[in-house]
């Protein structure tokens, strides 16, 4: 019995072809996904011009039921003073009140086919949603798949060899993102959303005490109320800041970080106390570098903050002209270096963070002595 030999060649035409035909599979998926995203768009527009006209008909319908009371109105005096009127004030009244009749029954049956095209559309802009969504995410894994089928073959070994810790890694950031998802949800709807709905209910409170008990009492209530929308501001301006500060854009690292540890103090109620240091220079450093570093930073303070149960962290920051240092330092209860933890993605992201930039990430700790994060980035 014969063993069927595949040279070199025949291997890299049945590589060629698997590759192709993911290629062809990604281009009609993304092509899917485009046409989707038009179809959405017009839907979109559609919506809101169906949503608009039904407003106006609404409208119009209000206005025409005046209108049918008023010729009721009208027909029913003439009705009671037959003798007053000449036969052509009475047809007049009757072919008055049957048109507005039949107007407003037009403009109703109108509405009702608005309302049910308003709400197909909707229906179709939400599975056009999912099927847009989807699509981005099946274009997003064909192509980790082609960078794969693509890449050094002389490489698998070692990705091989990777691929259950970078599986593993990948798990966790996934849950980090989706736990991130659900936190900021909640914080979203227990804070800003809950405040938002109070404000409502309130304004409508001050309406009334303004009708019921005049002026000064409205005024008490609207004091109220400002010290409420200064809370709800605070929430959202803190949760945004948590998210990506806009100062990163326009001030730079060092004011964002000093602005962040600041308002990270407060918000925790100066427990533990935070001491920011900075030494060298100012300058600005290029957008993605500065995210980089202001991310290392909220993350190591973050961890110390949750878990460290330290009384001071100190945070030192050092900008060279070729080098950045940064030294985030607690006096908490530390932890074995050597241990792996469960869940301890977070360095474990902080450590691909400082490899994609070409930096160095180092933590000392142990158990009872604190912990200190020593990073360096080159600027190189």
């Amino acid at each position: 019995m014969s063993r069927k030999v595949i040279n070199s060649k025949q291997l890299d035409m049945i590589i060629d072809q698997m590759v192709k035909t993911v290629e062809v599979s990604k281009d009609e998926i993304f092509e899917i996904g485009e046409n989707s995203r038009k179809e959405f768009e017009t839907l979109a527009k559609e919506l809101n011009s169906v949503k608009l006209e039904v407003a106006q008909l609404i409208h119009k319908q209000d206005k025409l039921e005046m209108q049918v009371r008023m010729a009721r109105n009208r027909l029913s005096e003439v009705s009671r003073q037959f003798k007053k009127f000449t036969e052509e004030q009475i047809r007049h009244a009757y072919d008055h009140a049957h048109e507005l009749q039949l107007e407003l029954h037009t403009t109703s049956q109108l509405e009702v086919q608005l309302r049910n095209r308003r709400n197909e559309i909707e229906r179709r802009l939400v599975n056009l949603e999912e099927t847009i969504t989807k699509a981005d995410r099946l274009v997003s894994q064909v192509s980790v798949v082609l960078n794969y089928v693509t890449s050094d073959l002389q490489q698998v070994g070692q990705m091989i060899a990777d691929a259950s810790e970078k599986r593993e890694f990948g798990f966790k950031i996934m849950e980090a993102q989706e736990e991130e998802r659900r936190r900021l949800s909640r914080e979203i709807h227990d804070g800003p959303a809950q405040m938002l709905a109070n404000v409502m209910m309130r304004s409508d409170l001050i309406d009334r005490t303004f009708r019921e008990r005049g002026a000064s009492e409205a005024l008490s209530e609207i004091r109220s109320l400002k010290v409420m929308v200064r809370s709800a501001l605070y929430e959202v301006r803190r949760i945004i800041y948590d998210l990506r500060p806009m100062a990163l854009d326009d001030l730079g690292l060092i004011p964002t970080l000093k602005k962040y540890i600041s308002t990270t103090e407060e918000y925790h109620n100066g427990q533990p106390r935070v001491e920011f240091m900075h030494m060298g220079s100012e300058s600005r450093l290029s957008a993605n570098l500065e995210v980089a570093v202001f991310r290392l930073v909220q993350e190591s303070l973050q961890n110390a903050i949750k878990h460290a149960q330290a009384n001071h962290i100190h945070v030192k920051l050092e900008l060279k002209p070729t080098l950045i240092t940064v030294i985030v330092k607690d006096d908490g209860v530390g932890f074995d270096t050597t241990e792996k933890k469960e869940k301890s993605f977070g360095l474990l992201g902080m450590r691909e963070r400082v490899e994609l930039i070409s930096g160095e990430l180092k933590i000392q700790s142990k158990p009872g002595s604190g912990t200190t994060v020593f990073i360096q980035i080159p600027l190189s």
